[in-house]
C-alpha cells in the first residue's frame, strides 16, 4: 500500500522528496545529501534521526556560464517509523511526500488448465511475462525473431550488406525495438510503476544510475544482455521462451480458451497479451480481419538528423563542454506553432542511425547509441505529426501512409537498402548536390545516396521539418548548420492506431485477448510500454488462479 497516500492529520507519511538542491558542477553528492540536512535541521528536524538517499539528479544549463547539477533528495527516519504530524507539517514546506508503492498483487479463483500466452517480447511482453512468472501463472511467451545472440548478427549483415531477414530485424526479436534504440527510459507518464520498472532492469544488470538520472539510459549494448537474461528468469520459473514463432490467428472456444495458430504449431492458452510492437503490419491486419475494434489515431514521420557530437556539446553547455559531471549533451524540442506540431523524438547521443526495415524494398531509420555514448556524431528524429485525417481515418490506410514512405525512400536510396541523405542547406535549397563531408553518415557503416529527401514527404509535411530546423536552430546554435545530415526516413516512433480495449483490459468483445504496450497504441517508449505489461499481467492476475 502507498504510504504517500496516508492522511497527514491521521497517520504522516514515511517518505519525502526535498528537491531543488542545486550545486555546482564540481561539488560532488555529497553536497547534496548535507545541504538535505541543513533544510531538514532549520525545520526543526534532527539530522541524525533520518535516512538520506539520492533520488535524483538533473542537469540545469539555462545558464551556460553557470551551470548547475540540481539533485533531490528523499528523507526518511531511521527506525522506519512515519513522521509525526508536526515533522509532515514541516517537510511539506520543504518538499513533498513519496509515492513507495510496491506492485500489489489480488489473485483471482478463475480456474484454467491452460497458461497465458504472451506475444512478443518487447518492454510490454517482457515485464508482462516477468510479472505472470514470479506469480506463479509460468506464462508462455514467443517472438517472431530470434534470440538476442542471433538477432545481433542478423541486424549487422542487414546494415553492412542489406541482406534483410523479414522476421529477425531492428523490430522483431528479443527486446522489440527498444533493444537497438539505446535503453532510453525518459516517459512523461505518472504512474508509481516507474520506479518498480526502473529497479527491475537493475535487478538485471542496469547501472544503479538510472534510479536517480532525470534521463536515464541503459546503452544498447547493456540492454541485450539483460533482455536475455529476464528471458532465462521466466523460463527459471516456469516460464517457457519460444523464438521465431509468429502468431498467425486467434480462436476464442467455448470452454473460453484460445488457440493461438503460429508458425510453430497450435498453442491453446488461457488467455492472449497482443504486446505485438508497432511494426507487426501483417498481425494487425489479421486482428482486423479478425473483426477486433481498432481505431486510426495520430502518429508521426520525418528524417534523422546527425551532428557531431561536440558541436551539439558546445552548443548546449558553452564552455563546460566536456565537463565530467555533464556527459554527452542531450536535448529534446518541439514547436507547435503551425497547429500541426514537429519535434525531435529518441535524441542519442554519441550514437548512430540505424537501418531499421522490416519490409522487403523499404528504407526505414532509426538511432541507437551504447552506454558510453562515445560515437563521434549525435543523432535525433525530427518528425512531424500526420493526423488521421491526412489519410482518411482508416486503420489500414495510416499502414499504407508508413509504408509508401518507406518504398519511396528504398527506391531513392538506390534500391539496395542503402538510405538517402541530404543535407540540411540542400533540403532547404530544393536539391542534391553536396555529399556528407564535416559530419559523415553512420547509417549502415556510411551506405547512404545522396537524394531529394524534401520529394519524399507530401508538401505539409516537407514544410512543417523546415519550419522545426528554423525554430530548433533559434535554441540550439547550428542545429541547422548547412552541412548537418539529414537520413531518411523515419515512421515507426509509435503505432498508427490503437486495438480499442476495456476497462478490464481486454479487448473489446473480446474477454480472452489483452492488447498490450506501444504496439496496441497504449505507450511510448521502453518504460511506458513496461508499464503497460504490468498493468495488463495484474489484470490478468486478478482474474485467473495461479497454475497448480
Amino acid at each position: 500500500m502507498s504510504s504517500a497516500k496516508k492522511d497527514i492529520a491521521t497517520s504522516g507519511f514515511y517518505r519525502f522528496v526535498i528537491g531543488g538542491i542545486a550545486c555546482s558542477l564540481d561539488h560532488n553528492e555529497d553536497e547534496a545529501l548535507a545541504i538535505a540536512a541543513k533544510r531538514l535541521k532549520g525545520a526543526g528536524i534532527d539530522p541524525a534521526q533520518i535516512h538520506f538517499k539520492l533520488c535524483k539528479k538533473s542537469i540545469d544549463a539555462r545558464k551556460k556560464n553557470d551551470i548547475k547539477l540540481v539533485f533531490s533528495v528523499s528523507v526518511e527516519r531511521n527506525d522506519g517509523s512515519a513522521f509525526s504530524k508536526r515533522q509532515s507539517d514541516a517537510l511539506s514546506k520543504l518538499g513533498k511526500p513519496a509515492d513507495v508503492s510496491e506492485l500489489e498483487f489480488e489473485k483471482g479463483n478463475e480456474k484454467s488448465e491452460h497458461r497465458p500466452l504472451v506475444v512478443g517480447m518487447g518492454p510490454a511482453g517482457l515485464f508482462c511475462a516477468l510479472v505472470l512468472a514470479e506469480q506463479g501463472y509460468k506464462p508462455v511467451i514467443i517472438d517472431r525473431g530470434d534470440a538476442v545472440g542471433e538477432r545481433i548478427n542478423k541486424t549487422k549483415t542487414f546494415a553492412e550488406k542489406g541482406i534483410l531477414d523479414t522476421e529477425s530485424n531492428v523490430q522483431f526479436g528479443a527486446g522489440g525495438a527498444g533493444t537497438f534504440s539505446d535503453g532510453k527510459l525518459v516517459t512523461r507518464i505518472g504512474d508509481s510503476k516507474i520506479g518498480y520498472v526502473l529497479r527491475r532492469f537493475c535487478d538485471f544488470g542496469a547501472p544503479e544510475d538510472i534510479l536517480i538520472s532525470a534521463k536515464p539510459h541503459i546503452g544498447t549494448d547493456l540492454l541485450v544482455d539483460i533482455v536475455d537474461r529476464m528471458l532465462c528468469e521466466i523460463e527459471r520459473l516456469g516460464g517457457e521462451v519460444i523464438y521465431r514463432c509468429r502468431l498467425d490467428s486467434v480462436c476464442e472456444r467455448s470452454d473460453k480458451s484460445v488457440v493461438a495458430k503460429t508458425t510453430k504449431g497450435d498453442i491453446v492458452c488461457s488467455s492472449v497479451v497482443l504486446a505485438i510492437g508497432h511494426s507487426a503490419r501483417d498481425t494487425y491486419n489479421m486482428l482486423m480481419n479478425k473483426g477486433l475494434a481498432v481505431e486510426a489515431k495520430p502518429f508521426s514521420v520525418g528524417v534523422r538528423i546527425e551532428h557531431l557530437a561536440d558541436d551539439i556539446d558546445k552548443a548546449l553547455y558553452g564552455d563546460f563542454a566536456g565537463h565530467k559531471s555533464l556527459g554527452r549533451g542531450e536535448y529534446h524540442l518541439s514547436d507547435t506553432s503551425s497547429g500541426r506540431g514537429v519535434y525531435t523524438f529518441c535524441m542519442c547521443p554519441g550514437g548512430e542511425v540505424v537501418a531499421a526495415a522490416s519490409d522487403e524494398e523499404t528504407v526505414l531509420v532509426n538511432g541507437m547509441s551504447n552506454r558510453a555514448r562515445d560515437g563521434k556524431n549525435s543523432n535525433s528524429a525530427i518528425l512531424a505529426t500526420v493526423r488521421p485525417s491526412d489519410f482518411g481515418g482508416e486503420p489500414r490506410a495510416a499502414i499504407e501512409y508508413q509504408h509508401a514512405l518507406e518504398r519511396r525512400a528504398f527506391d531513392m536510396g538506390g534500391r539496395d537498402y542503402s538510405a538517402p541523405v541530404q543535407t540540411v542547406g540542400d533540403f532547404f535549397a530544393g536539391k542534391a548536390t553536396s555529399e556528407p563531408d564535416r559530419i559523415q553518415a553512420t547509417y549502415g557503416g556510411g551506405r547512404v545516396r545522396v537524394a531529394r529527401l524534401d520529394e519524399i514527404f507530401p508538401q505539409y509535411i516537407t514544410d512543417e521539418l523546415k519550419l522545426g530546423l528554423v525554430s530548433f536552430d533559434r535554441k540550439i546554435k547550428g542545429f541547422a548548420a548547412s552541412d548537418a545530415l539529414l537520413t531518411g526516413v523515419e515512421t515507426r516512433s509509435s503505432a498508427p492506431m490503437r486495438i480499442l480495449r476495456t476497462e478490464n483490459m481486454c479487448a473489446v468483445g473480446r474477454n480472452e485477448i489483452y492488447p498490450c504496450g506501444e504496439g496496441a497504441g497504449y505507450a511510448g517508449g521502453i518504460t511506458s510500454a513496461a508499464v503497460d505489461g504490468i498493468r495488463v499481467a495484474l489484470a490478468i492476475m486478478k482474474r485467473f488462479a495461479p497454475l497448480a
